[in-house]
């Protein structure tokens, strides 16, 4: 009788790596934004533009000054390509020489907001107490003023000028600021690397400047890139009311004034700065829509 020997058992199957399946990893920064195609086209919008405003001396065929009066008022020709203002000067020219000045001034502007809000929002955000109150009704009752309204009233404090308006619309965005710095921070504060930090002794000024601050920077970005449109805006607001950029400075607020005293004879000495305020303020909301979006944390689901 022949015996039949048992069928071998089958290995027990392997169970489950935890590592990740091999593919490419979470795209970078840069990747991100860059996949956002209206936020890249504006990025290299505004490139163009504040590289030919830089390269003005190179790139303009005139002065910013030059006067030509009998070709005043004249539309587009070879030897000015955008036509001239009511004193002959180029418009193709001072449109760069302006662009320097405006693009430069809301630079300012953000750059004092943020310098001062920034800072502020730290602190209120991590010591908290009477310190976030003080710091948050003060940021509230500069806030219930409109923005240029309130810039108005430095202005005719301090006196007309460039300078003295982007300082005051450096002081109205301020509160701005603060309000987002200090929401990311309470956020941040209640991490639990944060509360070990403290916990074993770390000062506080190394817990900010090493743990908080980096975290909270991505909504700042985001902020500080609106808020360049908006001082953008602003700019051009206070120069056309005389409030700014004084003449014969060529700023694209100062050109939309004198252009609007010829507005019906040749209304294109509107058209073109109109434009390049439009273009870069519309490219800065698209390069904050692209930041939110590439610096956003990304939600993940747990595996079940």
């Amino acid at each position: 009788m022949t015996t039949t020997a048992p069928a071998a058992t089958p290995p027990p199957a392997a169970p489950p790596s935890s590592a990740p399946a091999p593919g490419p990893d979470r795209p970078g920064f840069w990747r991100r934004f860059r996949d956002n195609r209206p936020a890249f086209v504006a990025l290299v919008v505004l490139a163009v533009l504040v590289l030919a405003s830089l390269a003005a001396p190179l790139i303009a065929p005139y002065a910013p000054e030059a006067i030509d009066v009998p070709r005043r008022l004249s539309l587009s020709t070879p030897d000015h390509w955008l036509g001239t203002d009511s004193l002959g000067r180029d418009t193709f020219t001072r449109l760069l020489y302006a662009g320097r000045v405006s693009l430069m001034a809301a630079a300012l502007a953000v750059a004092i907001a943020t310098a001062v809000g920034v800072p502020l929002g730290l602190l209120a955000g991590y010591v908290g107490g009477k310190v976030d109150w003080l710091l948050g009704r003060a940021g509230d009752v500069l806030m219930t003023f409109p923005a240029i309204i309130l810039a108005i009233a430095i202005i005719a404090a301090t006196g007309p000028g460039l300078q003295n308006a982007m300082v005051a619309l450096g002081i109205v965005y301020a509160p701005r600021l603060f309000r987002v710095t200090r929401a990311a921070t309470l956020q941040v504060r209640a991490e639990t690397y944060v509360e070990a930090s403290i916990s074993i002794g770390t000062p506080a000024w190394k817990i900010i400047a090493r743990r908080v601050l980096p975290n909270v920077a991505s909504p700042v970005l985001v902020q500080v890139s609106v808020m360049l449109a908006a001082a953008l805006l602003a700019e051009a607001a206070l120069s056309l009311l005389g409030l700014g950029v004084v003449p014969p400075t060529a700023s694209w607020g100062v050109m939309l004034g004198s252009g609007f005293k010829e507005i019906r004879s040749t209304p294109l000495l509107v058209f073109w700065p109109g434009v390049a305020i439009a273009v870069a303020t519309l490219s800065f909301n698209l390069i904050g829509d692209g930041l939110r979006d590439a610096l956003g944390r990304r939600i993940r689901k747990a595996a079940p």
